[in-house]
């Protein structure tokens, strides 16, 4: 059953919606605050349906993810009491205390990681609100890692995307699976854990 390959070609197709740029920008900022799924899922296949605007597609990914971590850290400094629950139901309140514990170790450092790798970034912009962080250097690192990666997926996408476009169309099906198993047994060993 391909049904990886189905929605493959479906995010294809959305990539050549006429409103595609603003699902993409809104992707983006719901991710840097509080949307579980990273702006590369749309990022990269928009890039792959039109390189020659891959770098304008990485740049609305950017500018909106950075105003999402502006939105991720009013909520650490204005509300986090309120989603604290929520925070609380996801259990991720281990995650949090070891988001807490990087700011006070690592600083400013963290948030430019954060920002390039796929470590859920909006833990680390509720906390930096959270923990009243001073927002300019906040913008900045945001600004540079958030830049880099997807400027990064962008590049690749544009001058390699085309031609493993197949492979990955073909390989989509085994990676779904995969990763479906690799999450299967991350939750298998918290609840045995």
């Amino acid at each position: 059953m391909k049904i990886f390959t189905a929605l493959y070609d479906r995010v294809i197709g959305w990539s050549h919606h006429p409103k595609a740029t603003w699902y993409l920008g809104g992707m983006s900022f719901a991710e840097s605050s509080f949307f579980p799924v990273p702006p590369d899922v749309l990022l990269m296949p928009m890039c792959l349906a039109r390189p020659q605007q891959a770098y304008y597609f990485a740049w609305i990914t950017t500018l909106a993810s950075l105003v999402g971590g502006l939105f991720g850290y009013a909520i650490g400094y204005w509300m986090l009491e309120l989603i604290w629950p929520l925070i609380e139901s996801a259990n991720m309140v281990d995650k949090y205390r070891q988001v807490e514990g990087f700011f006070a170790e690592y600083g400013i450092w963290v948030v430019f990681l954060a920002g390039f790798s796929p470590i859920p970034y909006k833990l680390f912009t509720i906390a930096a609100g959270a923990t009243n962080m001073m927002l300019m250097p906040i913008l900045l690192a945001s600004f540079i890692g958030r830049g880099a990666r997807f400027f990064l997926v962008a590049t690749l996408m544009k001058f390699g995307g085309e031609r493993y476009e197949k492979n990955i169309r073909n390989s989509v099906d085994w990676l779904g699976y995969g990763l479906m198993v690799i999450i299967g047994l991350y939750i298998l060993y918290k609840q045995v854990g």
